[in-house]
Parts: C-alpha cells; sequence; structure tokens
C-alpha cells in the first residue's frame, strides 16, 4: 500500500508540473508573401501566446531548401510552390500539405531582355535559360515547353537561385530567366524585361502551405491556428494593399513600387487541399514524372491533410 501511494504521490506531482512550452519553427522565402507579412506583424505569435508556444522564423532562399530542413526536423512548417513537394516526395521525404494559395498565373514568367530576338516559347530551343531547380519556375518552364512541342531537353538548363540568375541575365551568360515575384517585378523595373510566357493557358499550379507529418500528429490544432491566422492575413492584404506594401517593403529589401506590381497580380489568401487541389497538383506530379524530372511517381492524396476550417 505504501509503494502505491507513493507512485500515485509522484503521478500527481509530475501532472501539476507546468507543460513543456513548445516552440513552433516556422520556414519562410524573401518574397514569402502572407508568412513574410505576418512575420512583420506578429499576428502568429500573438495567436500562440496564450498557450505559452512561441514561434521561430527561419528564412531559405528557395523551396527545395525549406524542404530539406522539413525533412531534416530543422522546421516544422513553411510554403512554396507546386513543383517542391513533389521532388521531396519523390526522394522519399514524407512531407503533407496541408493548406492552398490561389494558383499564380502572371506573378512567375519566363523573361527575356528588351532586345532579345526571342518572341515565342518556341524560340527558347537550345538557348541558356536560367531557373531555381525544383521550384515554381521550374514547373512554369516544363508546362510552357509541353504546350509548344518541346521538353526541357530541348533547351540548356542553368540552375540558379534568384540573386545568381538575376546576375546571370545582367550579365547577358543566359538567354532567359524564369522567376517569381518580387524578382520579376524588380527586373521588369531594372531591365524592361519582356515577357515570353507566363502561366497563362497553361497547367495551373497552386502555392501549398507544407507540415512535417510529426508535427501534424503532434499539433493538429497548432496547424488549423496557422493555417486561421494566414487566411486572416490574406483577407486584409486584399483590402489593405497600401498597408501592406508599407509592412512587406522593408522586410523583403525592395522597393514599395515594385512590391505593389507583385502584390497587385497575386491573389492572396489560403484553402484546405481539397479533391480539386489534389487531382491539379497530381497532374503536375504526372507531367514531372512523364518528363522524366522524377525517378518514380508520386501519389499526392496520400500526403494531404484536411483543415476543418471553423
Amino acid at each position: 500500500m505504501k509503494k502505491l501511494l507513493t507512485a500515485l504521490l509522484a503521478l500527481l506531482l509530475l501532472a501539476a508540473l507546468p507543460a513543456r512550452a513548445e516552440t513552433i519553427r516556422i520556414g519562410f522565402q524573401k518574397g514569402g508573401g502572407l508568412l513574410a507579412m505576418l512575420k512583420r506583424q506578429g499576428a502568429v505569435e500573438k495567436a500562440f501566446a496564450p498557450g505559452g508556444t512561441t514561434v521561430k522564423w527561419i528564412e531559405f532562399p528557395a523551396g527545395p531548401q525549406m524542404l530539406e530542413a522539413l525533412n531534416a526536423g530543422s522546421i516544422d512548417f513553411g510554403t512554396t510552390g507546386a513543383p517542391p513537394p513533389i521532388f521531396a516526395q519523390a526522394a522519399g521525404i514524407d512531407v503533407v500539405y496541408v493548406g492552398a494559395e490561389p494558383p499564380p498565373v502572371t506573378s512567375e514568367a519566363i523573361i527575356v531582355k528588351p532586345g532579345s530576338p526571342i518572341r515565342t516559347v518556341a524560340q527558347l530551343k537550345g538557348k541558356r535559360i536560367a531557373f531555381a531547380k525544383g521550384s515554381g519556375s521550374h514547373l512554369l518552364l516544363v508546362a510552357a515547353l509541353d504546350k509548344a512541342g518541346l521538353t526541357i531537353r530541348d533547351v540548356k538548363p542553368i540552375f540558379l537561385g534568384p540573386s545568381e540568375a538575376r546576375a546571370a541575365f545582367d550579365g547577358g551568360s543566359v538567354d532567359a530567366w524564369v522567376v517569381w515575384d518580387p524578382y520579376l517585378a524588380a527586373a521588369q523595373k531594372a531591365y524592361g524585361a519582356r515577357v515570353v510566357a507566363d502561366y497563362t493557358g497553361l497547367l495551373q499550379a497552386n502555392g501549398f502551405y507544407l507540415a512535417s507529418r510529426a508535427f501534424v500528429k503532434r499539433a493538429p490544432q497548432a496547424v488549423a491556428t496557422l493555417l486561421e491566422q494566414i487566411a486572416l492575413a490574406g483577407k486584409w492584404a486584399t483590402t489593405h494593399q497600401q498597408e501592406m506594401v508599407a509592412l512587406v517593403a522593408p522586410q523583403v529589401g525592395v522597393a514599395p513600387d515594385v512590391i505593389a506590381t507583385w502584390l497587385g497580380r497575386q491573389k492572396a489568401g489560403v484553402a484546405p487541399v481539397d479533391a480539386s487541389i489534389v487531382a491539379n497538383q497530381q497532374k503536375v506530379a504526372d507531367l514531372f514524372y512523364r518528363e522524366k524530372l522524377i525517378p518514380r511517381p508520386v501519389t499526392i492524396a496520400t500526403q494531404a491533410w484536411t483543415w476543418q476550417r471553423r
């Protein structure tokens, strides 16, 4: 009986101890849209403060590096374009789709210098094209070439991140550059860059909010809270564009007029990953497999988590 009482007392003391505060690690990109805004506003920190949860923000140059960190357990949550999670799945990374952004249409493009003779996607054949491997720009190029009856093997890919690609574009060592906003808007302002193709008329690709499966299992309500904050931010951004520019420009380090151009052609918000979004992302994955950009087919539906909006 004495041993039993001792054991019960130990359990009561353990239960009385405060729970260990959790830190949620969020990956974001410099041109990270709503996450960049939320970081600036501190809204996520305020949402989690009552429960003692803290937030850590970690910046990445592009989506593929963010998903490597997700796989390594260095972050819990982040956002990328459509291709990075597909490449991650093909590499065996257990990434979970938890929310979807509206697909970009004009906020990502294949661009050339104003004096370039290239005016159609077909004229890219044999040309040197800079883009970030595994990014949304990779998909845009593949989809545009596919529509023109070409494949990625018909061009000379130059895999560069946005900063290095801009230097190559500026110096003339590449013939075209595929990039997203705000880098796209900045190049249009700096060089008068001309758009050869954007997502108009092509396979539409959502942006995604992604999480590690461990985080989704451990804290599904925290995932929902993050998505709720992103949804609120999207609604606010839609009706407060000038304030949005003022918030984002200092953090991104880009002129306000460039930020205004970017935000003016971007749809802000987040939606649950429903059947139609899963089907569309599966089309992207199937295109990549058909073009031999991933070593094996992947299934999107098994990696989707359903956010129950309140």
